[in-house]
């Protein structure tokens, strides 16, 4: 398998879309792609250029001539649908040769270029930043480019900037930022692969000590991830910005799994049994209970698929998916590693100075057992009040460092510019409107916009308003003060210059019926949770204060729908931990036969995440998709401790010893194992941290922080769930079963 990989080696492919992180169980999902996108286009392929003048005055004649033959360079691009900028703007005018155009910047002459300065004023902040210290290119690419054809677009644009020898001040779109993306997350891809395997040789060294206990690993967890990527791969998917965390996943999970078997066989070959004997063993007692760890962390990331956001779907499976085959490949390379290998008896025999520890640790847990269950109680009850505390909140361009250059280009964007978040509202006429171009139906489109003025600020919003207000402009001889909805006489007046006025350049607001059209417009980044707030008073507004026979409003747009998914996250997170509780549940009843032993096992585990939540408010981390999923996962991961506890407390019980003394010898051998599995879990998933991306550095931190609350639970709190429960095991464990 692994030589078929290696001649027949796929291809990675990295993408990124953030469209994959739309809730598609939305029915708003369904009516912008059915019904919006197919009338006014995407509202997501978009690139803003911003261009100042670094040597001198931004109105230079010089310059101007030097930026318009870059965007007339730009516009001759295959790709680009529209252009639109301060050049190309014509004011239009009703004289006595009909309605003509005049451009709004003339720089061939000294003196048209003095006049248009007071042309120039009306765009401030729209194609004009606002201090007047740039010019805008609102480019709309087309909508049907595919990952490959948007980066070569874009590698098109920067080849016009250097042969023209100028830089834009800022850049903000979809195909900049997954250009910057994609190559951000191929860099981390390849740092975390290195920085995986560097801390696995630590660990490896750090326990074993010896070359079999450290080639062997490294050879078989280096198979099992060629063998998971190579499927992810084979079967078509792309990998993306959640990726970059799995070669780190697969290893240290991997790891943990082996350090569990080596470390058993290590004492099987201290007892002094041959090497044939002590692999048989090791892998005939430990292979159940490392396989149910394996299996509820695959559960825990598979649980994943059952959300209704694609990325999260994808991310689930795919990992889940990767832990499995990874597994197989332990179980089917290690066993005849281990025979070719020359191995023989440890040279440094375990001392009792760790049983001694632990033995000690047990006793002042028994003696305090009623303090250490109030103490759980008395933290988690407060984690439980700190979680209420935490808000849901999103942005768009959460996963990037907030010093990151991109986020600095949209923060300059949102500044000077109005926004660089789109705003879209879907308008349509009511059973009373003739067309949306009705001049009662205008009046209330103005009551909608000015509302829209009054929550996010002065900004451009063009509409079917804008065509009307044009006209009136037109109609007064290109006077900005006209730029306005008309009188009755002046709108009946206009009524024949309508199609002409259609039929000129720029966004499409109106279908060809009149029926439909759109406000468009621009906002800065507030986040999900204060665009959620405003969202809801525009709406109240239009409920309230618009008539429906008249004019019809829908919020829509894909930064609506992103905000939608972050709103979700609280119906996410509890599909994914309820699958994961249910299967985890499953298993315990099915392993022991008792609801309440079933019950012990999710205890134990129940309360990092509720600490987790708890930590996230002291920290101020807020509550998103990509914090939310990181709960199903620490469950996954977490339970496997409780698992492996309870699973030799079985085989202890089932060689006939009493309750206390099977878990004493429980709590001896598998708290050791324990304790280092999780500080390897912790290391591995700490190296996560240094990711730039926030989804990344979050599953890091959480799930580190996480780990160590999962093994303060095992350690302290299980034991004390157990000793009460000493009829139940005298019930259930009267016939043993070794697990095989």
């Amino acid at each position: 398998m692994t030589g078929l990989l290696l001649i027949f080696r796929p291809i990675p492919k990295f993408d990124y879309d953030f469209e994959q992180f739309f809730p598609h169980d939305d029915p708003d999902l369904s009516f912008y792609r059915g019904v919006y996108e197919k009338n006014f286009g995407s509202d997501n392929d978009y690139l803003l250029l911003a261009f100042s003048n670094r040597e001198g005055e931004l109105l230079d004649s010089a310059f101007l001539s030097h930026l318009a033959t870059v965007k007339t360079e730009i516009q001759s691009l295959s790709g680009i649908d529209t252009l639109i900028s301060i050049f190309d703007l014509e004011i239009p005018v009703v004289n006595a040769f009909g309605l003509q155009t005049f451009p709004v910047l003339d720089w061939s002459s000294k003196q048209n270029l003095q006049n248009s300065e007071s042309k120039l004023r009306q765009f401030k902040g729209s194609l004009i930043a606002q201090d007047g210290s740039s010019f805008l290119f609102l480019i709309q690419n087309d909508s049907q480019l595919s990952k490959k054809e948007g980066d070569q677009l874009y590698e098109e644009i920067l080849g016009i900037f250097d042969k023209q020898e100028i830089e834009p001040y800022a850049v903000a779109g979809k195909i900049q930022t997954q250009r910057d993306f994609v190559s951000l997350m191929q860099e981390e891809f390849v740092m975390f692969i290195g920085a995986s395997l560097g801390l696995m040789l630590l660990v490896l060294f750090w326990v074993f000590r010896k070359p079999w206990g450290i080639l062997i690993p490294i050879l078989v967890l280096v198979i099992g991830i060629l063998w998971a990527f190579g499927l992810i791969l084979l079967v078509g998917k792309p990998l993306d910005i959640m990726s970059v965390m799995q070669p780190t996943i697969f290893l240290i999970v991997g790891l943990s799994a082996l350090i569990h078997y080596f470390t058993h066989l290590i004492k099987k070959l201290d007892t002094g049994l041959c090497k044939d004997q002590a692999i048989q063993d090791t892998f005939r007692e430990l292979t159940f209970a490392v396989a149910l760890t394996v299996f509820t962390t695959s559960i825990g990331f598979i649980s994943l698929y059952f959300t209704s956001i694609p990325a999260l779907k994808g991310f689930g499976l795919w990992t889940g998916i990767g832990i499995l085959i990874l597994f197989l490949a332990i179980l089917g390379i290690t066993p005849g590693l281990l025979h070719a290998f020359p191995i023989g008896q440890s040279n440094h025999k375990l001392t009792s100075k760790s049983d001694r520890l632990f033995v000690f640790l047990l006793q002042k847990i028994i003696q305090r057992r009623k303090m250490i269950a109030l103490s759980f109680l008395a933290i988690s009850t407060l984690g439980l009040c700190l979680t209420s505390q935490i808000k849901i909140n999103g942005y768009l361009l959460d996963n990037l460092p907030l010093d990151h250059p991109i986020q600095q280009d949209f923060a300059y964007f949102d500044q000077q510019y109005g926004g660089s978040n789109p705003i879209e509202l879907y308008l349509e006429k009511g059973k009373d409107g003739k067309s949306l171009l009705d001049l009662s139906v205008l009046k209330e489109i103005e009551k909608v916009e000015g509302k829209l003025i009054e929550l996010f600020g002065e900004g451009e919003y063009i509409s079917p308003l804008s065509l009307v207000k044009t006209l009136n402009q037109a109609q007064n001889q290109g006077n900005p003060k006209a730029f306005s909805l008309p009188s009755q006489g002046q709108y009946l007046r206009m009524n024949r210059y309508f199609d002409q006025a259609l039929s000129l350049d720029g966004p499409k607001v109106l279908s060809a019926d009149r029926m439909t059209g759109r406000i468009t417009g621009r906002s800065p980044d507030l986040g999900s949770l204060q665009m959620g707030k405003l969202r809801a008073e525009l709406i109240n507004f239009c409920n309230q204060e618009i008539n429906p026979n008249l004019l019809k409003v829908k919020w829509t747009g894909t930064a609506h729908l992103i905000d939608r998914g972050h709103e979700s996250v609280t119906r996410q997170m509890a599909k994914g931990l309820g699958v994961a509780f249910l299967i985890v549940g499953l298993i315990g009843g099915a392993l022991f036969k008792s609801w309440r032993l079933s019950l012990v096992l999710l205890i134990p585990n129940l309360i990092p995440l509720i600490w987790m939540s708890g930590l996230m408010w002291l920290l101020g981390i807020e509550f998103k998709l990509t914090t939310a999923i990181l709960f199903t996962v620490a469950f996954g991961i977490a339970v496997d401790d409780t698992i492996h506890f309870i699973s030799k407390l079985k085989l202890e019980l089932a060689k006939g010893k009493n309750l206390h003394y099977a878990i004493k010898r429980t709590f001896i051998d598998t708290g050791k194992a324990i304790v280092l599995t999780s500080v390897i879990l912790v290391s591995g998933f700490g190296l996560l941290i240094f990711s730039q991306f926030g989804v990344t550095h979050f599953t890091g931190l959480l799930i580190s922080f996480s780990l160590i609350f999962a093994l303060l639970a095992d350690l302290f709190l299980l034991p004390v769930l157990l000793f009460p429960l000493k009829k139940v095991w005298d019930q259930k464990i009267k016939d043993p079963v070794h697990p095989r």
